[in-house]
């Protein structure tokens, strides 16, 4: 294996490892992609797109399931041109706005698309060439519906690799613009983070079109020069077998998933947790109560970290133990720095509660055509994450919740995120998610949604607060749900929710 500070592009990144160590593993089939095959397959897949008249910052939208296809179709954009991987599941309307915004010149969907597909069907509205992604019982992928005539160039460090859009709560998507050099830098501090080594067998779980699926659980993988095991999708019934079968040694995902895996084991530790070398969490609050859960089924170390699309995902981590790993916490700083902020734009000494910056090589430098977006988020050198958090003298960082989701009663700003904690430690609810609603008095007053394990009531649930938390930060309302509304990554957006449920703040 290279020398991994060397690699400063995707290309780069690929030819990380020796060619005859299993790069991709499906699990439902047990077929094996060696790195030398999955690179030849990225190079006749560049052809193929640059064939179809893709050229540098050319996007290519990708919209395929998880599976060897999108992982080749991605290496491949991110060579010819630019990778704009699409969440399959959209709507018509949804790929109407991200194939016009990010001026897509080209879709990628799989050979089993029907022919009145929402995303085929707004490609051809708009002229926009289709080319199919079709995967043999071998793992081996083909482009198909481009001439070869051409050969893609070999991208720079600066090149925009990837484009992808944030899924902030309120507004406009951003489109976030990442370089081959932001990319491989945050694959770079992932294997540094988690000592990653050609032994490692990642399970990806996380969907890949979106950052962390694509740059922790992939391209980390592929730089340490593991094997990444792809299954076309993630399942609570088959995940122990999948885990024992594939040898993982790793996995990361949202809290959601790490929730449904605790649901769906037995007491004791499953066949498979044995390889195991810790498990990840990450772009969702992880409750202290999961992660000790986790620990306990498992019997190795959950570790959560901090990740943000404008970051190319991770910015902080708990490390691997002997060192200390905090629950409530998302860790120290991986590969860039890390800082709290007051409203003036002065940095905060540690201890001190802010809004959470960072700067650092694997963080973007501006939002693509949004002036506005720059003018807020950039100051000072540092790109403000709209986080709210506090350093502690180790430089372990403690988010306290969204600066747009903070309840303001009255003048006391109430962070969701600790009233989440509160009720997700009562034995009947399994998830909860508090936001703010109006009041005639105070301007904002406590609510929360719940979803029960067994039968309680709103009354019980309320008691249940007063007894652990200050009356003003008590929710005042408590709606019993029969699930929580999330992202396509997991993701809780509170001022959605609160939309939904009483037609405010959304």
């Amino acid at each position: 294996m290279t020398d991994l500070t060397s690699s400063a592009t995707l290309l780069e990144v690929l030819h990380a490892a020796p060619a005859g160590h299993t790069a991709l593993l499906i699990p439902e089939t047990g077929a094996r992609v060696s790195y030398e095959s999955l690179r030849r397959q990225v190079a006749q897949a560049a052809d193929s797109f640059a064939g179809a008249g893709i050229q540098r910052d050319d996007r290519v939208a990708i919209a395929l399931p998880n599976g060897p296809a999108v992982i080749v179709s991605f290496l491949a954009a991110s060579v010819a041109g630019t990778a704009a991987p699409l969440n399959p599941a959209y709507r018509y309307e949804e790929f109407c706005f991200y194939l016009e915004d990010t001026q897509a010149r080209l879709l990628v969907l799989p050979a089993e698309a029907p022919a009145d597909d929402a995303a085929r069907r707004a490609a051809t509205e708009r002229d926009i060439p289709i080319l199919i992604a079709e995967t043999d019982a071998t793992g081996e992928v083909r482009i198909s519906g481009a001439a070869s005539n051409r050969s893609a160039s070999a991208p720079a460090r600066d090149d925009v690799a990837l484009i992808l859009h944030t899924s902030g709560s309120t507004g406009r998507p951003k489109r976030v613009p990442l370089k081959h050099v932001n990319l491989a830098l945050s694959a770079r501090n992932i294997v540094n983070t988690y000592a990653l080594s050609p032994d490692d067998v990642s399970l990806c779980l996380m969907p890949l079109f979106h950052v962390h699926g694509l740059v922790a659980s992939t391209l980390s993988t592929l730089l340490s020069g593991g094997t990444v095991a792809v299954p076309a999708r993630f399942n609570p019934l088959s995940f122990w077998r999948m885990v024992r079968d594939s040898g993982a040694t790793w996995y990361s995902a949202v809290p959601t998933i790490h929730q449904l895996i605790l649901g769906r084991s037995a007491s004791g530790k499953p066949a498979g947790a044995e390889r195991l070398r810790f498990v990840r969490s990450c772009s969702a609050p992880l409750a202290v109560e999961t992660a000790e859960k986790l620990e306990a089924l498992f019997g190795t170390p959950v570790l959560e970290a901090y990740g943000m699309t404008e970051a190319s995902h991770q910015m902080a981590s708990n490390p691997l133990p002997p060192h200390a790993r905090k629950f409530g916490t998302v860790g120290i700083a991986t590969g860039i720095q890390i800082g709290t902020m007051n409203d003036a734009g002065d940095l905060l000494p540690s201890g001190a509660k802010g809004e959470v910056v960072i700067q650092g090589p694997s963080v973007i430098r501006a939002y693509e055509n949004n002036p506005e977006a720059n003018a807020k988020s950039f100051v000072k050198g540092w790109f403000r994450t709209g986080d709210e958090g506090v350093l502690d003298a180790e430089g372990y960082l403690q988010l306290t919740g969204r600066l747009k989701e903070m309840i303001n009663r009255g003048g006391e700003k109430i962070a969701p995120r600790e009233i989440d904690e509160v009720l997700l430690t009562h034995p009947m609810v399994s998830e909860a998610v508090c936001f703010g609603i109006p009041h005639p008095t105070w301007g904002e007053e406590v609510a929360a949604a719940v979803v029960l394990r067994d039968a309680s009531t709103e009354a019980e649930l309320i008691a249940y607060c007063r007894g652990r938390l200050a009356d003003f930060k008590c929710p005042k309302k408590i709606y019993i749900v029969t699930s929580i509304p999330r992202t396509a990554t997991g993701k809780v957006q509170r001022l959605n929710v609160a939309a939904a449920l009483t037609g405010s703040r959304g």
